[in-house]
């Protein structure tokens, strides 16, 4: 049996609609699900592709999706002040995560990037920079590959090496509506201890504003 086919035939996926998953005759809607991103989505649809050919209960299979938890540091929405989330998403640490951070969120982003640059491949997330983010913060030692690749697609670019003062940067860059977005795209260990410490030391920069 092609299970992709079969995937294809009983999964709907509508980003702008209601209607994500037909479960005999009946349908759950996108906005019942716990995390909202549409790689959430995409992770949630083959979870329950997964789980009927597992013949999985279908109200286990509703409970979970609407009330699964995110893990912490990964497009962790942290406080919304004066109309401007701030989303700790330090556990992006390559391009691909980052991009799609940016590609889930709703409205214009000041990007908080940087760390130890491994030959990160910066130039594939140009078009999704372009599209979403009007400014960028530099956390890290040496921000020149991320200045090269950036710099004439944003309207702001500030360098930095200190999370509290990138958090304070991003607040008077922000405006209403608009999301400050912690998503590195680089290991951390240029200036923190791990992962753990840089998501953290956000969210307390946060809590600080």
């Amino acid at each position: 049996m092609d299970c992709r086919n079969n995937a294809s035939r009983n999964n709907h996926f509508d980003f702008k609609g209601t209607i994500i998953k037909k479960i005999k005759n009946k349908t759950m809607s996108i906005s019942a699900f716990a995390l909202q991103t549409k790689f959430s989505v995409k992770n949630a649809m083959a979870s329950k592709t997964l789980s009927d050919l597992r013949r999985v209960r279908k109200e286990t299979i509703r409970d979970c999706m609407s009330s699964f938890e995110n893990e912490e540091h990964r497009l962790e929405e942290v406080l919304r002040i004066n109309g401007v989330q701030y989303i700790n998403d330090a556990k992006a640490v390559n391009v691909n995560a980052t991009y799609y951070a940016l590609d889930s969120m709703k409205s214009t982003v000041v990007w908080i990037v940087g760390g130890v640059d491994k030959g990160n491949d910066f130039e594939s997330l140009l078009p999704i920079v372009n599209e979403k983010v009007k400014a960028i913060i530099c956390l890290g030692e040496n921000n020149q590959r991320i200045i090269d690749v950036f710099g004439s697609t944003v309207d702001f670019m500030i360098e930095t090496t200190c999370m509290r003062e990138a958090v304070k940067i991003a607040y008077k860059l922000s405006e209403t509506n608009e999301s400050v977005l912690l998503s590195p795209a680089s290991a951390s260990y240029d200036l923190f201890e791990s992962i753990e410490d840089k998501g953290k030391q956000f969210k307390q920069a946060v809590r600080e504003l």
